[in-house]
């Protein structure tokens, strides 16, 4: 996809009971540009889900944010390429990726590879990927105020995703992906 010019763009992505998803896009990104991208993606049982995500800075005076979500469970994958190129001369560039990850098995992976290619002074960039479990102590603290661990577990698993659907400006629709997240969210498989 190419930005022409001043122009604004918004997407989000999402993945749930997919056996095998990938997504692949290329951003284009013009003079004045603001670029938003987000993804959520939950997967159980041997499912796996590629993003492959790069963002190519050509013009001065743009800013990109690309912030992506997985929850893996089971013996479930998924693999994070995202990658920001800002080219000769896009200086005043203002890029941030982000990918977190929530680990609910220890037999869940992620590999998750976040890269800048910067050929510009005068930019803003960078980048991380996190992944782990739901912290115990937050699970003690909920639990020691009558939260069953399921509940728990669920909430949390819940709020680390909300932040995504609720990117969604049409009502409808994030009411529409609150609603299949909240139906599909796997369980906390760790022992205590």
């Amino acid at each position: 996809m190419s930005q022409g010019d001043g122009s604004s763009f918004s997407s989000a992505a999402f993945y749930n009971n997919v056996r095998l998803g990938r997504h692949d896009l290329l951003v284009t990104i013009g003079d004045g540009c603001e670029t938003k991208l987000g993804g959520l993606y939950i997967t159980t049982g041997r499912q796996h889900v590629d993003n492959f995500i790069n963002l190519d800075h050509t013009k001065p005076n743009s800013t990109s944010r690309l912030f992506y979500k997985g929850i893996l469970a089971d013996r479930s994958r998924a693999v994070f390429g995202g990658t920001v190129y800002v080219r000769d001369g896009a200086i005043k560039t203002d890029s941030l990726q982000s990918d977190k990850n929530l680990l609910l098995s220890p037999d869940a992976e992620i590999d998750s590879k976040p890269a800048l290619f910067i050929w510009a002074d005068d930019v803003k960039c960078g980048h991380g990927a996190t992944a782990g479990n739901i912290e115990r102590d937050t699970l003690f603290y909920m639990r020691s105020r009558g939260i069953e661990l399921e509940e728990a577990s669920r909430l949390l698993i819940y709020g680390f995703a909300a932040e995504i659907v609720e990117t969604v400006k049409l009502k409808s629709l994030s009411d529409h992906l609150e609603r299949i997240f909240l139906d599909s969210l796997p369980r906390y498989s760790f022992e205590f």
